[in-house]
């Protein structure tokens, strides 16, 4: 029996990477198309779209469908491409603050799946404006740890294209800058031949809330919950897991 578990287990697990690999797909898409219609299909004049491009093949989207996205956001096909953006806050437990961005076709279905999806994984909704304060808004471009490229290199690269921080993250770091000078710190980290798989306006906490192991699988429940939602485009959180729980998580997994 231990054996056919396993690979029950196992089949599970593939399934729910398969689904969540397909969300992200269609994620990476409406990315796309939504920077595709507000700055058009050419990518030498439209950095927004070159960085929702550059998300999207890094995590394996296929060309051809990137390709259909541009066309079908820049017009190109005669469809129409309308999506609205709503934040929504709120609260996960342990006082960690939200900000949950929707870009949806449907602000109704959004809204309602959003607090289904709070009030069933311990989470509670917040009036608007009573958690952005805690958050600001920044560049932040996201680069994977790689032979030869390190802290010091990336900061001389950046240093004079507006970056203000460069973070370790551990497994990689992050480049945080105004969202006015992400272009620029974007060009200089390609100019100096260093890699990088993202780069986006992210809203990025001005003070976080550590947390225990109890709490820290609470908010993660809750955000993976959210992130699940077809509406759901970002979820910020400003929860900090210390070492020795993330230690712990891992052995959940």
């Amino acid at each position: 029996m231990s054996g056919h578990s396993k690979w029950a287990t196992t089949k599970h697990k593939k399934a729910v990477i398969d689904a969540r690999r397909a969300k992200s797909f269609a994620k990476l898409i409406k990315n796309i198309e939504v920077a595709a219609k507000i700055g058009g299909a050419d990518l030498a004049g439209n950095p927004t779209l070159v960085d929702a491009v550059q998300k999207a093949k890094k995590t394996s989207v296929p060309n051809d469908n990137i390709d259909r996205a541009i066309k079908r956001g820049a017009g190109l096909t005669g469809e129409s491409v309308e999506y609205t953006t709503i934040m929504y806050e709120g609260y996960a437990g342990g006082g960690v603050a939200l900000m949950i961005e929707c870009l949806t076709d449907n602000k109704n279905r959004a809204a309602a799946e959003v607090r289904v999806a709070m009030s069933r994984n311990g989470g509670t909704m917040a009036d608007p404006g009573s958690v952005a304060y805690n958050f600001s808004r920044k560049g932040v471009v996201s680069i994977t740890k790689a032979d030869g490229v390190d802290e010091d290199a990336i900061l001389e690269a950046v240093l004079d294209a507006g970056a203000e921080e460069v973070v370790d993250q551990g497994g990689g770091f992050e480049v945080v800058s105004e969202p006015t000078d992400l272009v620029a710190v974007r060009t200089a980290l390609q100019e100096a031949g260093i890699d990088y798989d993202s780069a986006e306006a992210e809203f990025v906490p001005n003070l976080k809330v550590e947390v225990d192991l109890e709490t820290a699988r609470k908010v993660l429940k809750l955000i993976d919950a959210l992130d699940d939602l077809d509406d759901v485009q970002n979820i910020y959180a400003n929860y900090d897991i210390p070492d020795e729980v993330q230690a712990q998580l891992d052995e959940d997994e």
